[in-house]
């Protein structure tokens, strides 16, 4: 017996804007994040351009699955519970073009959970956030309130209970007495 994953399909739009002020001189254009939408089968299955004017491109990447796994659950459990819950995506850049005459910036993944994210951005991978809508929240934590399940406090033991250790983890000893000398004769 198999039980599958709650998931939504998503598509995400980035677009290319110019840079302004004395950056411009050395990269004329940036990518950024524009927006997660629900997926529709009218976008078909491959990337591409909505729009392109002097201000730059927007670009259509659909065919993204968000799935909700138990195991999770404590990731989704941090960004229902923000004040702003986002899609957090990860996105790279072409080595080379590919479907335009210059790289684009491709979404790799799309997630609801703050420890992936968090993971991707300690692998330094590019990650950028936009908020998600009323019902994709409600659904997050409807999941949430079914499946997390807060770990109990443990108490910690005083400080001074805890056996010394130097900092190679050997066991340590504090002595309050005078040291011994022995003199030779």
């Amino acid at each position: 017996m198999t039980s599958q994953a709650p998931r939504i399909d998503v598509a995400v739009i980035m677009r290319k804007e110019r840079v302004h002020g004395p950056m411009s001189r050395w990269q004329p254009w940036r990518w950024t994040l524009a927006d997660v939408v629900a997926d529709e089968p009218a976008f078909g299955g491959a990337p591409h351009r909505l729009r392109k004017d002097a201000h730059g491109e927007l670009w259509l990447h659909p065919g993204f699955a968000v799935e909700l796994f138990k195991d999770d659950a404590e990731g989704y459990y941090l960004n229902a519970t923000t004040e702003a819950p986002c899609w957090f995506v990860m996105w790279r850049m072409e080595e080379t073009a590919g479907l335009d005459d210059e790289p684009l910036a491709r979404p790799e993944l799309v997630t609801l959970s703050y420890y992936h994210a968090g993971r991707l951005l300690d692998a330094q991978e590019t990650v950028e956030q936009v908020p998600a809508p009323d019902d994709v929240v409600g659904w997050l934590r409807t999941f949430v309130a079914e499946h997390y399940v807060a770990e109990p406090k443990r108490k910690r033991r005083p400080v001074s209970f805890v056996p010394l250790q130097d900092r190679f983890g050997n066991p340590a000893s504090v002595s309050t007495g005078r040291r011994k000398h022995t003199e030779e004769p």
